[in-house]
């Protein structure tokens, strides 16, 4: 588990910046069973002197029915308290990891990644086509046979029309990678995770183990992940990460695999761990977001030994994050930070640092043509999910899902750079700051707690003005004379992008 994310800072991983260029290493594969040949040592993870901050009380929790504050966000109220603080946690020496979770999970997450805070989410890939219902259409008109998709095909497409004739369609005329990087500097975001491969198993890139079904050889005929990739290093101070999706719906290795109950390993030899070692090494991502196990356990993934390849060899090993979605069994168990589920937000402090993937629009990760007004988030809601995420420890990754086309819609644009406004303001409330001993206030509703324990402060946000005029805050311990509050306001006016 990962020290407490409260008083206790835990700096002092070794760190170099990321090298450039091709770089890295392509291993030989190194099972799990392989008792660590091809990586000779392990660390073992000591127990942390910090102490984990109280959970929030469940009768001082908001309400989760009614989403939209009465009055727009925007308040963050810093006091600066002078008790003693915890002594910081001794920071790790460098070290090899084994192909084995417990070696694995002792490594010490990259500060860069709690200190950011709030990252975007880019869901885009053939599925963007049909643009309909949900980024799973395939598996939903194919497999499930949902009469929705189903009906949809029928009055809009040929009988004969198959899944990968979109594939051409999709032809990211109006993708600007400039344009999204300024549009994400502008959002107050501090890293992206693009899809580079869906469940689908188109590739952004020009994968050499997806002939025909990638982003060079068909649609925009463009390497969509170079271009983005170069953009965001480029022009603005954001991470750049990578969504990999480990299996594929309809790929028949896959699907002969799962025949045999996973005891054959031909898709993941042959097609995702080539891949990844190629991702990994071509476009060197900070954040690498696994996702989709289809069922199968990270053995047959061979997850460890690739993790461990990452953490040891690879081109971003000093700087690199990654999740917990790496087999059946994994996930809020095993990796880097823990996402747990979709649209994960406990409401309570963790013991371990996890990160809130979730969608503006409420229904779908890609994006909808068939999406109403009311089916996305306002940004109040949005600033709520952000203040209690980070209050209670974690990182908000939202989404958005471009148009087949490559545009961001207005929607989404708009979203984004209120946000920006909003963390223009009050981003000294979010950014690099700690957890404090309380989450939210047991007096006044909507007020989350956040920290900067070096500098003694404690900052209240809230995210409505009380109705009587006076904000009472039962948390805080002042001393008279000593402890100092400020008021940080601006006017509803400045949420406009």
């Amino acid at each position: 588990m990962q020290p407490s994310w409260g008083y206790c800072e835990c700096p002092g991983e070794w760190r170099l910046p990321p090298r450039r260029g091709k770089g890295g290493l392509f291993p030989s594969p190194a099972w799990s069973g392989d008792s660590g040949a091809a990586y000779s040592a392990a660390i073992k993870r000591k127990d942390s002197p910090c102490e984990a901050a109280p959970a929030c009380k469940e009768d001082s929790r908001p309400a989760r029915g009614d989403m939209r504050p009465r009055e727009l966000p925007g308040l963050a109220l810093p006091l600066l308290l002078l008790p003693p603080l915890l002594p910081p946690c001794p920071a790790r020496s460098a070290a090899r990891f084994d192909p084995t979770w417990e070696s694995l999970d002792a490594r010490q997450l990259p500060a860069w990644f709690d200190q950011a805070k709030f990252g975007i989410f880019i869901h885009w890939g053939v599925f963007s086509v049909p643009s309909f219902g949900s980024e799973w259409f395939w598996w939903y008109w194919q497999k499930e046979k949902i009469l929705k998709y189903v009906e949809f095909m029928k009055d809009n497409y040929p009988p004969s029309f198959k899944y990968e004739d979109f594939g051409p369609l999709f032809t990211a005329k109006f993708f600007n990678a400039n344009q999204w990087a300024d549009i994400f500097q502008a959002s107050g975001a501090k890293y992206i995770v693009l899809t580079s491969k869906h469940h689908e198993g188109f590739t952004l890139w020009g994968s050499e183990y997806s002939w025909n079904w990638n982003a060079i050889d068909e649609g925009p005929k463009r390497d969509i992940v170079k271009e983005l990739e170069v953009a965001i290093r480029n022009r603005t101070d954001l991470r750049f990460g990578l969504y990999y999706s480990l299996f594929e719906w309809f790929h028949p290795l896959f699907l002969e695999d799962e025949s045999s109950s996973f005891h054959k390993r031909q898709f993941p030899v042959s097609k995702t761990l080539p891949e990844l070692y190629e991702l990994v090494n071509a476009y060197q991502p900070e954040i690498l977001w696994s996702d989709g196990d289809g069922g199968a356990p990270d053995q047959y993934w061979n997850s460890t030994g690739f993790l461990a390849w990452l953490y040891n060899e690879s081109p971003v090993r000093d700087t690199v994050v990654t999740n917990d979605r790496w087999g059946a069994g994994s996930i809020c168990k095993h990796g880097g930070f823990y996402t747990c589920s979709d649209r994960y937000n406990p409401g309570h402090l963790l013991p371990h640092k996890w990160e809130n993937c979730m969608t503006i629009d409420k229904l779908s990760w890609g994006y909808r043509r068939d999406a109403g007004i009311s089916d996305y988030l306002t940004i109040e809601e949005l600033v709520k999910q952000l203040v209690e995420t980070v209050s209670c420890g974690g990182n908000l990754l939202m989404n958005i899902g471009p148009t087949l086309d490559g545009t961001i819609s207005v929607v989404f644009e708009e979203r984004l750079r209120q946000m920006g406004s909003w963390l223009r303001v009050n981003g000294e409330a979010i950014y690099e700051t700690h957890t404090w001993r309380s989450q939210n206030d047991t007096v006044t509703p909507d007020v989350w707690y956040t920290s900067k324990p070096k500098e003694k402060l404690v900052y209240a946000l809230f995210l409505k003005w009380p109705t009587s005029g006076q904000l009472f805050l039962g948390q805080p311990k002042t001393i008279l004379g000593a402890t100092q509050a400020e008021v940080q306001w601006h006017d509803h006016s400045s949420l406009q992008p």
